[in-house]
């Protein structure tokens, strides 16, 4: 399908130190960017000891998104994508604020675990600086979490995010303001110890080049190069004359480097401890610049869903081959499902692409949690789908997917529905009970075709309509029905059947 080239994209990211935005139209291939918007909002910084965000860190969240959703209104809701990282993963009140975020952006925003970052930084990597032929290693420091991925081409053979950002080191080490040298070694070695449990593997795989991305490595690389102390790039010793510079400084409040905001300066010291660190660890002697990273990487992941270019399809294929699923049963599921799904669309209110590919995926995945277990498996893979990285998946579609595992046999467990916002949680239930009737339907695993059958609903009363007689010939799966029945009516789900 070729992509509309009158319609516009936009990519949401809300980092831990500075939210952005870009807005792009998609050109033969590549993207056209056509606005950028940033703010300094530093949310990470409004964590408290509890890991709590507090009141003026949020609404000072909420007026930049407002700003963000009046310039993006206009746009079509399936073509906006917005991402929380490592602070909103680490907020213990993220729900209360993610419900305020929707109403300022107007779009929902998706928590991605770390690697899913990495794995978007990279691909936002690739696409602005496309190279087939060499690996690299690619580094993001963000304000919570840094980003240290190696691929090659749009392909990823290792991504890791560290619990290391210019902020939260910044909060450790220079809460002060204070740059001294003692200071600046011990937030080097806390960044070479959090790189120490990756460090041999990435050496071990080796890279061509090394390309650094994100806010502060561009600051940085802007500084020393109007310093004059390299060209290109970050060279080591360039590094090794700013930290020693920074030191003789030795305030945050007194930094004046040509190319260093205002909002930046107490956060600087940080970053390029971070970065020293990194040089150290993996022994670089110079690191190149790469304007694309995660907005980039959003931007392209997004132009492939609506395109049917989605990666998480092929996510769903990797795990079901991971596990062994038999897939065989897993597409007769499937193929029920969709039917049924079909059926109700309407009546229940289901959209047509989001629920349906939710329906789809949880169909064949259903049974990894064999793997593990025949007893309880579906507790197995529930619990496997929530925890995974799956690549392509917002922490909210794992708890949605999960759901539909864990809710595909025996007790229909209501009280495990919670963690779903009420805004989706009646669908996610409904999806959860046309896998459960595919499964049920699917039980001796035969190969034989199904009947057709008729599925009638009203809320929250079901309707299966057989061909005259097919059940009386099928006494196991009349048996297998009524013990359905009794499941669900347990949840006041009324299934009757003829």
């Amino acid at each position: 399908m070729t992509p509309n080239m009158d319609e516009s994209y936009a990519a949401v990211d809300l980092g831990s130190n500075s939210f952005h935005m870009i807005v792009a139209n998609l050109v033969d291939g590549r993207l056209q960017i056509i606005d950028r918007m940033k703010e300094m909002v530093r949310l990470a910084a409004g964590l408290n000891n509890k890991q709590e965000l507090s009141e003026e860190s949020m609404q000072q969240a909420l007026e930049c998104l407002q700003r963000f959703g009046q310039r993006i209104r206009d746009i079509p809701h399936m073509n906006v994508r917005a991402v929380g990282t490592n602070t909103l993963r680490q907020a213990r009140n993220g729900g209360d604020f993610l419900s305020q975020a929707y109403n300022a952006l107007g779009h929902p925003i998706e928590i991605i675990a770390g690697r899913e970052e990495a794995r978007l930084i990279y691909s936002g990597v690739a696409h602005s600086l496309y190279d087939e032929v060499n690996k690299r290693l690619v580094v993001d420091i963000g304000g919570g979490s840094t980003e240290v991925i190696i691929g090659c081409g749009f392909d990823t053979y290792y991504t890791d995010s560290l619990y290391m950002g210019c902020v939260n080191v910044q909060q450790r080490f220079f809460e002060d303001g204070k740059i001294k040298a003692k200071k600046m070694r011990k937030a080097v070695l806390f960044a070479m110890q959090e790189l120490e449990s990756i460090e041999t593997t990435y050496k071990k795989m080796g890279w061509d080049h090394a390309l650094g991305s994100s806010g502060t490595i561009m600051t940085i690389r802007d500084v020393v190069q109007a310093q004059g102390w390299c060209d290109t790039g970050i060279t080591a010793s360039a590094l090794t004359r700013l930290i020693e510079s920074l030191i003789a400084i030795g305030d945050s409040a007194l930094i004046n480097f040509e190319g260093l905001s205002e909002r930046r300066k107490p956060v600087f010291a940080s970053g390029v401890a971070i970065l020293c660190g990194v040089f150290e660890a993996l022994n670089l002697d110079k690191m190149n610049i790469s304007e694309g990273a995660l907005r980039e990487g959003l931007l392209y992941d997004l132009i492939g869903r609506v395109h049917n270019e989605d990666i998480r399809d092929k996510t769903i294929t990797v795990v079901a081959q991971r596990y062994s699923v038999d897939m065989e049963q897993a597409d007769r599921v499937k193929e029920t499902a969709e039917n049924f799904f079909h059926q109700v669309r309407t009546d229940w209110e289901l959209d047509e692409k989001m629920d349906l590919k939710l329906l789809v995926w949880g169909a064949l995945i259903h049974e990894i949690g064999l793997s593990v277990a025949h007893n309880q498996y579906h507790r197995h893979g529930a619990y496997l789908t929530a925890n995974s990285d799956l690549a392509g998946f917002s922490r909210q579609e794992q708890i949605k997917l999960a759901m539909l595992v864990r809710s595909h046999r025996r007790k229909f467990p209501l009280e495990e529905f919670e963690p779903i916002t009420p805004s989706r949680r009646v669908s996610i239930m409904r999806l959860c009970i046309l896998l459960r009737l595919a499964v049920v339907l699917h039980r001796s695993r035969s190969n034989s075709n199904l009947p057709k059958i008729r599925i009638n609903v009203n809320k929250n009363r079901i309707n299966l309509d057989f061909p005259p007689d097919w059940l009386d010939k099928h006494p196991l799966t009349l048996v297998d029905l009524s013990t359905e029945q009794g499941f669900l009516q347990v949840a006041d789900i009324k299934l009757t059947f003829n």
